[in-house]
C-alpha cells in the first residue's frame, strides 16, 4: 500500500505535497490504470489533511486528465492510449459498420484452414505490426518549460528501440500533427491528459509510458542522517522540482536538498562540493562524475554517487516495442 507523508509545518502547501506524491504514484504505476484511489476519508486518516483539501487535489488530478470520477464508485486512474482499446474498437465499429463482419469472416477462414486462435492472432498482429513499422514515426512530447524530460525520454527510447525518435514540444504538437502523416506520440503520464486531448481528434494514437518508481533511491533518502545534504542532478527541471517536493514530504527540514541540471555548471560544482550523497539520472551521470573528478582536490571526502535506472520503466519499453512491431 502506498503511504503518503505530509510535512504540516512546511512552506510547501499540503495540497501541493499530496498532489505531487499521487501524481508520482500514477506516473510510476504504483497506481496503475483502473486503480481506485483511496477515499477522501481514508486519505484524511493517513495524512491528517482535511477531506476538502483531498477533494481539491482529486479535482486537480481529474482536470489534468490523470484520473476520472465514477459516480457512486470512486476516483480511478484513467486508462489512456493503448489502454483504452475497448472504447477505440467501439468507435471504429460505429465508423465502419462492416468491420466486425470482415474480421470475423477472415478469422473463420483462417480457422477453417487449420489455424489455431493463437496462430491466427499472431498472423493478424504480425501483418499489422509490419505495416506500422513501415510507416512508424515516433514522437516524444513534453512541455517547453520541462523539455529536459523529453530529451531524457528521447535518449532512452532511441537506445532501446534502435530507431530515430523526434522531440516535439507539447505547445507545438497540434501544428506538427497537422503537417505530418501517421506516427505515434509517446509521453510520460505526467503529460498524458494534454497530449491525448491534442492527438485524439487527429486520429493519432498516444502511448503513455510509466516511469521508474525510484524505490531504492527513496529508501536511501529515508536512511540519510539528519542534517545531511543530498544532491539531485537531472536533464529535467520538472523531475528536480517533483523530487524536491517528495523528499521534503518524506523528511521535512531534516535534509538540505540541492539540485542542478546537467548543463548548469555553476550549480553542479556547488552541489559537488556540498552534498554527501548525489542522485543522478543516467543522461547526467558522466557529467556529474567529471565534475567530481575536477573538484577532487577541494573535497575532504568525495560524495556518494548514485545513478538511477532509466526514467522509462522496462515494462513500458517492452510494450512500446510490441506496439511498434519492433520485437
Amino acid at each position: 500500500m502506498v503511504q503518503f507523508h505530509i510535512q504540516p509545518d512546511s512552506e510547501i502547501p499540503a495540497s501541493t505535497q499530496l498532489f505531487n506524491q499521487i501524481r508520482f504514484a500514477i506516473a510510476s504505476r504504483q497506481f496503475p490504470p483502473g486503480h481506485r484511489l483511496p477515499s477522501t476519508r481514508a486519505l484524511a486518516m493517513q495524512t491528517g489533511l482535511h477531506r476538502n483539501t483531498i477533494s481539491k487535489v482529486y479535482r486537480h488530478l481529474e482536470e489534468i486528465g490523470l484520473v476520472e470520477s465514477l459516480a457512486g464508485s470512486g476516483i480511478y486512474v484513467r486508462a489512456l492510449g493503448h489502454e483504452g482499446g475497448g472504447r477505440l474498437k467501439s468507435a471504429i465499429v460505429e465508423q465502419y459498420p462492416q468491420a466486425n463482419k470482415i474480421v470475423q469472416e477472415s478469422l473463420d477462414k483462417l480457422l477453417g484452414e487449420g489455424c489455431t486462435l493463437s496462430q491466427a492472432r499472431e498472423l493478424f498482429l504480425g501483418e499489422i505490426d509490419w505495416r506500422l513499422r513501415c510507416s512508424a514515426r515516433v514522437l516524444v512530447t513534453a512541455p517547453t518549460q520541462d523539455i529536459g524530460v523529453g530529451e531524457l525520454m528521447v535518449q532512452e527510447l532511441e537506445q532501446a528501440l534502435k530507431i530515430p525518435v523526434q522531440l516535439v514540444p507539447l505547445e507545438q504538437l497540434s501544428l506538427f500533427l497537422d503537417q505530418t502523416h501517421g506516427g505515434t506520440v509517446v509521453t510520460s503520464r505526467y503529460f498524458i491528459g494534454e497530449a491525448d486531448a491534442i492527438a485524439s481528434p487527429k486520429s493519432v494514437r498516444v502511448i503513455p509510458v510509466d516511469i521508474y518508481d525510484y524505490s531504492s533511491e527513496i529508501q536511501i533518502v529515508r536512511n540519510l542522517p539528519k542534517d545531511s545534504c543530498i544532491g539531485l542532478v537531472s536533464l529535467s527541471s520538472g523531475i528536480l522540482r517533483a523530487s524536491e517536493v517528495i523528499i521534503h514530504s518524506l523528511r521535512g527540514e531534516d535534509l538540505l536538498v540541492m539540485t542542478a541540471q546537467k548543463g548548469d555548471n555553476y550549480k553542479l560544482n556547488a552541489l559537488v562540493r556540498s552534498a554527501r550523497t548525489i542522485i543522478s539520472d543516467q543522461a547526467s551521470f558522466a557529467t556529474l562524475k567529471a565534475a567530481v573528478a575536477e573538484a577532487r582536490d577541494d573535497l575532504i571526502r568525495p560524495p556518494q554517487l548514485i545513478c538511477c535506472d532509466n526514467y522509462i520503466g522496462l515494462k513500458s519499453i517492452n510494450l512500446l516495442k510490441r506496439e511498434l512491431g519492433l520485437g
